[in-house]
């Protein structure tokens, strides 16, 4: 059985805790977090494999930089949750702010409840599940990677987006620039469909896809007001 190693951030600084979090880590511990206080920058560079759990909510850039851990937050985050994760997971079960996500390479990314602006921006990779709504400019400059959304998307959805896969399971607001929708395939249906079980969210009855228009990937006189509008 795993060795839980129980950390109460009460009285303490962020350093101390993350400092804490990384030696336990690395002796092989799980690690239970409580009275988090939604303070920011908690569980963050955990480059070593190994469960983490808040017991509540955590603040700004909450888990960013991780490389194999797999987090688990027991109530909201503040912006930037996981923002340059390599690999690993982490699990929000309540909502999060602004820039979930954000720039990450690799793993997953799971938002149970709704996001807010910007979620997904330049993913180079991993995937992002949102199980309610995700505010304007959601996978902006997106450069790969998967998004996705089961409720609502808002404006400017997957502007300037490249070779990243967005689905959304509600109304989109808006399109940004150079981004085109359809609906998902059977295989992506059947693929999605397990993923979302698998993390006990609500199943939309249907999920539309939405990819680069491509107009964007090389400068042509041609295209030269989509260029305008995404500058």
């Amino acid at each position: 059985m795993d060795r839980v190693h129980r950390i109460d951030c009460a009285g303490r600084t962020v350093r101390e805790i993350n400092i804490e979090i990384r030696s336990e880590l690395a002796r092989g511990s799980s690690v239970a977090v409580a009275n988090s206080g939604a303070r920011h920058n908690l569980g963050v560079a955990l480059l070593t494999s190994g469960r983490v759990t808040f017991d509540g909510s955590v603040g700004y850039y909450g888990a960013g930089m991780s490389d194999g851990a797999t987090i688990v937050i027991h109530g909201s985050a503040g912006w930037g949750v996981a923002e340059g994760m390599l690999s690993g997971s982490v699990s929000v079960e309540g909502n999060a702010g602004n820039g979930a996500a954000a720039s990450i390479r690799g793993g997953t990314v799971v938002v149970k409840g709704d996001c807010g602006a910007r979620a997904g921006i330049s993913m180079k990779g991993g995937l992002l599940l949102i199980g309610g709504d995700a505010g304007y400019m959601a996978s902006f400059m997106m450069q790969k990677g998967v998004v996705v959304i089961l409720g609502n998307a808002g404006d400017a959805l997957a502007d300037s987006m490249y070779e990243g896969v967005v689905y959304v399971g509600g109304e989109i607001a808006s399109l940004g620039n150079d981004a085109v929708v359809s609906d998902a395939s059977p295989d992506d249906m059947n693929t999605l469909s397990g993923l979302i079980r698998q993390h006990g969210l609500k199943q939309p009855r249907r999920l539309r896809k939405v990819v680069s228009g491509r107009k964007l990937w090389n400068f042509d006189h041609a295209e030269l007001e989509t260029w305008r509008a995404a500058l």
